[in-house]
């Protein structure tokens, strides 16, 4: 294989994912291991960062091996970009999960394909989340300018490139309240819940890495993170709506008696897109909240279109704060 003479260790990234009790549904991609340290300072080295980023070395149509806790074995193989995806139906899923609806596995390269050493050891870890039978609501989220500032609405999006590429991640800071609010919508109204939280963002896929650790180091709950391919991500604006639909059908689908709290802004379509799902699933959808954006044309355009009438609350937004009163009104806290 074409990259059996190359140097640098390889790895496996596992993507947060989710699936059911008899549904195993794996994604992520394996690469060479650039060695990024998210936690780096300094203007080259963000800049070297960025770079490797999106300068990946894809390991292509290689099989790897997924082992579940019980020990039982998949194999799965990648494709020309290095992505793989695993979607299986496997009895017996629900055993497996612990208390925060997570069930974790291990993923490698099979041992025959390897001619160098592996970063530390060939077993990756990755889970994922199969939502607590106890949970109440699902919460589906978006990223960017929702939970932390981008810049989506700044001209030709210059402030989104200062913001990654200028800034690590350790200075990137999320909107006030943001992580108790995700906390308590997770908790539910009685505070012993586990509903699970969906991120979905437009980012492509090379900020997985990033991202997760922004996540996790503002101690957001965790939860898949579905993003997409840089195909998709350089398409035209016109091809934007449908990937981010696409992906929330998928969730409302694979939980057909779970209803769902959309969060968004008003920056770019967030607004289209959960008033299409709501019409889409009616019943589902408990409530829209949309974070406002310093663009006062796009947030009357969003007024205008939750004035057009919708039988779902929609609320559009300044701090986290009215989003706990709200979903208080309203039972779901």
């Amino acid at each position: 294989m074409g990259w059996l003479g190359r140097k640098d260790p390889l790895q496996i990234v596992a993507f947060l994912n989710y699936g059911t009790e008899d549904r195993l549904y794996i994604r992520g991609r394996a690469l060479e291991d650039e060695t990024i340290d998210l936690a780096q300072k300094g203007i080259i080295k963000l800049l070297l960062n960025s770079w490797k980023r999106f300068e990946t070395d894809e390991i292509r149509n290689t099989p790897l091996q997924v082992r579940l806790p019980d020990d039982r074995c998949f194999e799965v193989v990648t494709d020309d970009d290095g992505y793989y995806l695993l979607d299986e139906r496997v009895e017996g899923l629900g055993d497996l999960v612990n208390e925060e609806g997570w069930v974790n596995f291990e993923i490698s390269f099979r041992e025959e394909m390897l001619s160098r050493p592996i970063l530390r050891q060939n077993r990756f870890p990755g889970a994922i989340m199969i939502p607590n039978r106890s949970a109440a609501y699902g919460i589906i989220t978006d990223i960017d300018d929702t939970i932390l500032h981008t810049g989506v609405t700044s001209y030709l999006k210059w402030q989104v490139i200062a913001n990654t590429v200028f800034k690590g991640v350790e200075r990137r800071i999320p909107f006030q309240g943001a992580p108790e609010l995700y906390h308590r919508l997770h908790r539910g109204r009685d505070g012993t819940r586990a509903n699970p939280v969906f991120y979905v963002s437009h980012s492509p896929w090379n900020l997985y890495r990033y991202l997760e650790f922004f996540l996790s180091r503002n101690r957001f709950p965790k939860g898949p993170i579905l993003l997409r391919s840089m195909a998709s991500f350089w398409r035209r604006k016109k091809e934007d709506l449908p990937h981010k639909l696409h992906e929330i059908e998928k969730i409302l689908q694979t939980y057909p008696s779970m209803p769902f709290i959309l969060i968004g802004d008003s920056g770019e379509r967030d607004a289209d897109i959960y008033l299409e799902v709501a019409r889409r699933f009616p019943s589902r959808v408990l409530a829209i909240y949309l974070r406002s954006v310093r663009h006062s044309r796009r947030v009357n355009r969003v007024r205008e279109l939750i004035g057009k009438g919708t039988d779902v609350p929609v609320l559009l937004v300044d701090q986290s704060e009215e989003v706990t009163r709200h979903a208080e009104s309203l039972g779901i806290l």
